[in-house]
């Protein structure tokens, strides 16, 4: 199973590894700090430089097909590598942390709405969660007033772990309807931000709120009979 570096230290922006299967466009890894795609989350982008010096354009990650796989997809162009070469796999680092701190920031949004999450999505720029409740109830100041006050207050975040008995046990861990928190290794991850928010999720975060930055609530519009999506921003 590829040892997935950024679970223990998403702030690791590169590693040695070594190829264990290059073919059709996808290199696998028997260690990454590339996360792939998943729960809203886009899959990381960046570099493989080779032994000969050669540099391979990561531009995703997405899962396999089974919970050992995870493949770094270049260009179909691309030569690819021999199984058993060593390389150095390195982030477009300022494109993660900016899913890290929207990634984040959508987790003070759940604290802030109080209403089931039926979907969201996250981009370099913006991110949203989609809300099951009446749009009378999502009031775009007190929301932004809201999420600046956790912002500003420098929660720390910390991910822990629990069996898949025990996320079965407490199902209001998930909160969000639409995706299904990762499973296949008997235990799930959640992300804790103590007295604020905990929920199962795989996602890469940042250590403290403030690190998040300025945001603001881009738009609040309907996506349905109940859904109503609430975008936030950066306000830089």
């Amino acid at each position: 199973m590829v040892e997935r570096l950024y679970r223990d230290d998403p702030y690791l922006k590169a590693c040695e590894a070594t190829v264990v299967s290059a073919q059709e466009g996808a290199i696998e890894l028997d260690r990454t700090v590339f996360y792939p795609m998943g729960g809203g989350q886009p899959g990381d982008c960046g570099t493989l430089t080779l032994e000969d010096g050669r540099i391979l354009r990561v531009v995703d990650t997405r899962a396999g097909h089974s919970p050992e796989q995870l493949l770094h997809r270049v260009a179909a162009d691309e030569d690819l590598p021999a199984t058993g070469i060593r390389v150095r796999a390195e982030l477009d680092w300022l494109r993660r942390h900016r899913h890290m701190r929207l990634h984040t920031a959508l987790h003070l949004l759940c604290a802030v709405v109080r209403a089931p999450v039926t979907g969201g999505r996250i981009s370099e720029d913006k991110a949203h969660l989609d809300f099951d409740v009446e749009m009378d109830k999502l009031v775009k100041a007190d929301i932004e007033r809201g999420i600046i006050a956790l912002v500003d207050a420098g929660h720390r975040t910390r991910s822990i772990w629990v069996s898949d008995a025990e996320l079965d046990a407490r199902p209001e861990l998930v909160k969000t309807m639409s995706v299904a928190p990762p499973r296949g290794e008997g235990r799930v991850r959640l992300l804790e931000i103590p007295g604020v928010d905990l929920q199962a999720c795989g996602g890469t975060h940042v250590a403290d709120t403030r690190e998040i930055g300025p945001l603001h609530v881009a738009r609040i519009r309907s996506e349905g009979r109940r859904n109503r999506r609430v975008t936030l921003a950066f306000a830089e």
